[in-house]
C-alpha cells in the first residue's frame, strides 16, 4: 500500500470543523468512521489527537490514515478547476483594489468557503486569480452567509491581513446593513442586547431593546468590555411599507454567528426570505403588493451595504458602499422614507 504524508491546510481552508474538512477531501468517509479515527487517535493535527468539531488551522498538517486516503478515488484526481464562471463573477463585482485590499460586492447564493456540496464554486477557491505577482494568494479576513449579499474584505498580504484583522477585532470597522423585515421593530431606532442564541420569539427570550437620544452608530463606543457571549446590535427604519415591511439599516457591534438575522427574529420582524429564522414570505400577508415581495427562490433580503475604516497603511478613510442585488433594489422603490426618528 503507498504511503502518504501529513496534509496541510490551506488558507482557504481556515477554521473549518475537522469533520467537514475530511468530508470535503475524501468522499467516501463517514461520519462514524470520522469519530472511530478521533477516538483512537489514528486522525491527528500536528501530532494532537482531535475531535470531528476540532477547527482545522491554516498551515496545519493533518495526518489521515493511509486506508483512507488509499480507497478514495479523490486520491487521485487533479483538482478541480476554478469555474471561469467563477472568475467572471468575482471580476465584476471588485468594488475596490489597491495593493493592500480587494473588496467585492459578494452576490446573494455565493459561498464565501466551500464545503462538501459546494465543489469549487466558492469565493476562496478563485482568490488566487486575484494575487500579485509577488504573493499570490489572496487572504479572507472576514465572511459573509451564502444568502447573504455585499460588501467583503479580501486582504493581498500577509501583513495586510493582520492589519485588518486586527482593526476588526478592536472595532475600529464600521459595517452596516440594509434589511426588508416582516411588521414594524418596536421604535423606529434602537439597540438590542442578548440574547443571540434564541432561534423563536416565544419564552422570555427576547432581546431588549433600547431607545437612545443620540445617533445609534456611537453606542459601539460604549460597549468596552463586552461579555464573550453577549450580543449586541443596533437598528435605524430607513423606510415602511403599508406597515407590512420595514427596511432597516442595521449594524452588528457584536459578531455573534446569525446575530442580526435572530435578534429580528426574536422582535417578530424577522428577515424576509429568512427560512431558518422565520421569514418565509407565505406566513405573511403583505398586501396587495405580496407579489412584489415574493421572490420565485424565496430569496434573503440582507446586504452588506458598506464598509468603513481608516486605511491601516495610508492613514486614508476608506468607505465603501455596495449596491444591492436586483431581487432587493426593485423592493426598495416601494418604501415610504417619511421621517422616523
Amino acid at each position: 500500500m503507498k504511503k502518504f504524508g501529513p496534509i496541510v491546510v490551506s488558507q482557504a481552508e481556515d477554521g473549518q470543523r475537522l469533520d467537514k474538512w475530511l468530508k470535503s477531501h475524501f468522499s467516501n468517509i463517514s461520519k462514524v468512521m470520522i469519530e472511530k479515527l478521533c477516538r483512537t487517535g489514528q486522525l491527528r493535527i500536528n501530532s494532537a489527537r482531535v475531535r470531528p468539531n476540532t477547527r482545522v488551522l491554516e498551515t496545519q498538517k493533518i495526518r489521515v490514515p493511509d486506508f483512507i486516503r488509499y480507497n478514495d478515488p479523490k486520491v487521485h484526481h487533479q483538482p478541480a478547476k476554478i469555474p471561469i464562471k467563477l472568475i467572471t463573477e468575482l471580476r465584476q463585482a471588485i468594488i475596490f483594489d489597491d495593493k493592500y485590499f480587494i473588496m467585492f460586492n459578494k452576490p446573494s447564493g455565493m459561498a464565501v468557503q466551500g464545503g462538501s456540496r459546494l465543489g469549487n464554486y466558492h469565493l476562496a477557491s478563485a482568490l488566487s486569480e486575484f494575487g500579485l505577482s509577488n504573493d499570490p494568494s489572496p487572504r479572507l479576513v472576514h465572511r459573509l452567509d451564502k444568502d447573504t449579499s455585499g460588501v467583503i474584505i479580501v486582504a493581498r498580504t500577509p501583513k495586510s491581513a493582520g492589519m485588518i484583522s486586527h482593526l476588526i477585532k478592536e472595532r475600529e470597522i464600521s459595517k452596516v446593513y440594509w434589511a426588508l423585515v416582516h411588521k414594524f421593530p418596536p421604535n423606529a431606532k434602537g439597540i438590542l442586547l442578548n440574547p443571540t442564541m434564541a432561534e423563536s420569539s416565544s419564552g422570555n427570550n427576547f432581546p431588549e431593546v433600547l431607545k437612545g437620544n443620540q445617533d445609534y452608530k456611537s453606542f459601539k463606543l460604549h460597549v468596552l468590555g463586552i461579555e464573550e457571549k453577549e450580543a449586541i446590535s443596533a437598528y435605524k427604519v430607513l423606510g415602511q411599507f403599508k406597515e407590512e415591511v420595514s427596511w432597516l439599516e442595521l449594524m452588528a457591534i457584536t459578531g455573534r454567528k446569525h446575530q442580526l438575522r435572530k435578534h429580528l427574529s426574536c422582535i417578530g420582524c424577522p428577515i424576509i426570505g429568512d427560512k431558518r429564522y422565520g421569514g418565509k414570505t407565505k406566513e405573511f400577508t403583505l398586501g396587495n403588493r405580496a407579489k412584489d415581495f415574493k421572490d420565485k427562490n424565496d430569496k434573503l433580503q440582507l446586504h452588506a451595504r458598506s464598509i468603513e475604516f481608516q486605511h491601516p497603511f495610508t492613514g486614508e478613510n476608506i468607505k465603501v458602499k455596495a449596491d444591492p442585488p436586483a431581487h432587493m433594489d426593485k423592493k426598495l422603490q416601494f418604501f415610504d422614507t417619511g421621517n422616523f426618528e
